[in-house]
């Protein structure tokens, strides 16, 4: 690791293949904990590259336990994290809603290393076991139209660097990552990134997968549609600006859309929208995402018809009713 160190430090970057060989090597446990926060910290202080990038990407999928669902054209809704938002847990509901529309949804999640309550801290709270069981993944797919893996068990790269990061505190080159490399390779992708140079490298990276794919990006800075400003939006078809109104039918403000202090007050806060008691900012926003979703998978004629099978998903309680299932399955 001192000379990968004194490379970095020399302004150098990491080919394709170098970034690879590194990230396999601490994804097995070959450098200690002082070592990895040092190589880290370096990619706090400049910007990675997209070569680099990419070889992360690798190593991580060479090292990931992947999970097949043969006959189901599934869809994941995640955010880079790391924007300092602390809102509730937006993508998490957005995929409850679109599971309630029958879409089926493989929601890859982690700990929240930068913020209160990450996806899988609440996915836990709310009762749900976390597993690698490809069978049992499948049922939950099958049945409750959404399963949830969580990022450590299918990454050992991640699970290495967990205490990490949590250490830090800080979003880290991990945060980039995670989107790339869920373990279900869905056939369909919203994710949300937190500035705008960040989407343009997905964009560069994921035009290479052949797959849909929507890239969202909230102008002040949020990693979701958070509907207090106006929204980048990219596709592999191209890209726009998107205003609150026509993405949430209204402009919503920052205060109206935080998170908990807590890893239970944020689950109180999911099921709270989920049983159809949230305030109309927060349902707008879920709506939002929701609805960009199930546009991405070109299932629907427009954003408009998107929207309304998202509210009817959440008002008629097949949203609630996907988690209702996927905790019973437990």
């Amino acid at each position: 690791m001192k000379k990968i160190l004194q490379y970095l430090f020399e302004h150098k970057s990491f080919t394709r293949s170098a970034a690879r060989e590194v990230l396999v090597d601490i994804g097995n446990g070959k450098y200690n904990e002082h070592e990895v926060t040092s190589f880290m910290t370096v990619f706090l202080m400049r910007s990675i590259t997209i070569e680099e990038l990419h070889g992360f990407r690798d190593a991580l999928l060479d090292l990931c336990v992947k999970v097949e669902f043969p006959g189901e054209s599934t869809i994941d809704i995640v955010g880079t994290g790391g924007d300092g938002k602390n809102t509730f847990n937006i993508s998490t509901l957005a995929c409850f809603v679109v599971a309630g529309t029958g879409q089926k949804v493989t929601k890859h999640g982690n700990y929240g290393a930068t913020s209160i309550s990450g996806a899988s801290n609440v996915m836990e709270q709310l009762g749900y076991r976390f597993k690698n069981d490809a069978e049992a993944l499948r049922r939950e797919v099958s049945e409750a139209n959404i399963c949830f893996l969580h990022a450590p068990l299918f990454h050992p790269a991640l699970k290495s660097v967990g205490s990490i990061r949590k250490n830090i505190g800080v979003r880290t080159f991990f945060n980039m990552l995670g989107p790339m490399v869920n373990p279900a390779s869905p056939e369909f992708q919203l994710i949300g990134v937190y500035n705008l140079e960040m989407a343009r490298v997905y964009n560069y990276i994921l035009q290479e997968t052949g797959k849909p794919f929507t890239i969202i990006h909230g102008l002040d800075g949020y990693d979701e549609i958070s509907l207090t400003n106006d929204t980048k939006v990219i596709t592999n078809k191209g890209e726009r600006i998107m205003t609150p109104e026509s993405l949430g039918k209204r402009n919503v403000l920052a205060k109206d859309i935080t998170g908990g202090s807590s890893v239970e007050e944020s689950a109180a806060i999911f099921k709270r929208i989920l049983e159809g008691n949230g305030t109309w900012s927060q349902n707008a926003v879920v709506f939002a995402n929701a609805a960009m979703a199930l546009h991405c998978t070109g299932k629907y004629a427009s954003y408009d018809d998107a929207f309304r099978a998202a509210i009817e998903s959440l008002e008629t309680g097949k949203a609630l009713n996907a988690l209702t299932k996927l905790i019973s399955l437990q």
